[in-house]
């Protein structure tokens, strides 16, 4: 705990407690105050001013987590020294989480999204927890309730958003869904206008700025977690291959940076993270590279991987089945001058993905860890190891996933920039949810276009009566 410096003569007695502040759900004010709701609101405010008033040195030291660490572990592991310690419990539980992950990918795309949701929520706890912590907003009236509102609408519109584009076809027998995906923009705007009042109308006096700080916090965790995990799911539904190899190559670079770190390790890289040096920063960069070359031949030869996760309504499930694109081809490629020398031979055959893949690996070890080293700056800046400890000798979920998430935006962008083309299913599943004179609209202008173009022959009945036809 910490001690608030009191302003003025507002504080309590001698030997007298400050009353506490409202709770959740407690008025504000009202036109009718006793003496001591006056004198209540007196100390709230003087406590929250002190708080107002901070500057970074005064932000409180949290206390450390407890060790969630498995008693187990703890006895086989309790003779050596606390450095080798900490390498077997992080070695142990990455390939526990790795083993988990290959069982979540063969139980196939949807599993994986629920998991992205499930760590995008407890990425959120985390970091609003902090929040708590740190400014001590537990006793801020509707806080807690309206940070977690403010997650479920964000996630209500952008997994709406994923619903109407993906699952159009799904939508169409459903005339209750029909009303929610028309009027789904409108229905989410009106539940954060909702929360904004809400916020609004929570605003208690003279500590306003404390109530601003943790509503701007609320927000930009919403950014952060729940922006991010839906590219990622994004990502996933162009074809699981853009979800496992990004990934996998931010998981490769964490786990052989700090292997090179822990044993060749001795020049530092950043003040910010103390422990990472220049010698496990090179080292993961060509590890990742290599790796995510061989991940991308490997996984390209397999549609489960390559095809884009679609909705299939007549199965009632999702299916990754299709022709594969040009992207996960073979194809021959001359070789530079001075590779022929060293290979003998004039050229290779590889998948094009695998050039791409050597642009996300990159990327991966080059700029992700600064996802890292930023997650590393936001605890110094409030006094905490890790976000959590839910993970023993990783620390929390966020701990985990903060080169992930600028990992996603960059594959989103990377796609969208020079992947994607037009998807046919997609606006296939659009023109399904038109009228039937709409869609007949469309048919009428695409035979016109395909006829001019010399695709389609003209019927008889066109040459003849060519304006009935139109």
């Amino acid at each position: 705990m910490w001690e608030l410096r009191h302003r003025g003569g507002g504080g309590p007695g001698p030997g007298g407690e400050a009353a506490s502040p409202p709770r959740e759900g407690e008025a504000a004010g009202g036109d009718h105050e006793t003496e001591s709701t006056s004198d209540k609101e007196t100390d709230i405010d003087d406590r929250y001013g002190d708080l107002d008033s901070r500057t970074d040195s005064d932000i409180p030291e949290i206390p450390p987590s407890l060790d969630r660490t498995p008693e187990i572990l703890k006895k086989a592991l309790s003779g050596l020294s606390s450095r080798w310690k900490n390498w077997w419990i992080r070695g142990i539980l990455t390939l526990t989480m790795i083993s988990l992950f290959f069982l979540i990918i063969y139980m196939g795309s949807f599993m994986l999204m629920l998991l992205v949701l499930s760590i995008q929520v407890k990425c959120f706890h985390e970091i609003i927890t902090i929040g708590y912590r740190v400014y001590h907003s537990y006793d801020l009236p509707w806080f807690r309730t309206l940070s977690w509102y403010f997650l479920l609408c964000v996630n209500y519109f952008f997994y709406g958003e994923t619903v109407a584009d993906y699952f159009a076809t799904f939508v169409q027998r459903e005339e209750q869904l029909q009303f929610l995906i028309r009027y789904h923009r409108f229905i989410s705007f009106a539940l954060y206008l909702a929360g904004f009042c809400m916020f609004v109308l929570s605003l208690v006096k003279k500590h306003y700025r404390l109530q601003f700080y943790m509503f701007a916090w609320t927000h930009v965790t919403l950014l952060i977690t729940v922006t991010q995990s839906h590219l990622v799911i994004q990502n996933l539904f162009e074809g699981m291959i853009w979800f496992l190899v990004p990934i996998s190559s931010v998981i490769c670079n964490d786990i052989t940076a700090y292997i090179f770190g822990f044993f060749f390790g001795r020049t530092p890289l950043i003040k910010l993270s103390p422990k990472k040096t220049w010698e496990g920063f090179i080292g993961g960069f060509f590890s990742t590279v290599i790796f995510g070359f061989i991940a991308a031949y490997v996984l390209s030869k397999y549609q489960y991987f390559v095809c884009p996760v679609e909705y299939r309504s007549d199965v009632n499930s999702f299916v990754t089945e299709c022709e594969p694109s040009e992207l996960f081809q073979l194809q021959s490629y001359s070789l530079p001058p001075f590779l022929k020398a060293v290979l003998r031979r004039e050229t290779v055959s590889m998948y094009p993905f695998q050039i791409h893949s050597i642009a996300l690996s990159t990327f991966a070890s080059l700029i992700g860890p600064f996802g890292g080293f930023f997650a590393s700056g936001f605890k110094r800046a409030f006094k905490i190891k890790d976000f959590a400890n839910t993970i023993p000798g990783h620390g929390g979920i966020m701990d985990r996933f903060d080169c992930q998430y600028l990992m996603a935006t960059f594959v989103h962008v990377y796609i969208t920039s020079f992947i994607r083309g037009p998807n046919p299913s997609k606006v296939l599943q659009q023109l399904l949810v038109l009228q039937p004179e709409q869609q007949l609209n469309i048919y009428k202008t695409l035979k016109t276009h395909l006829t001019e173009k010399g695709i389609l022959q003209p019927t008889l009945k066109s040459l003849i009566f060519p304006i009935e036809d139109e």
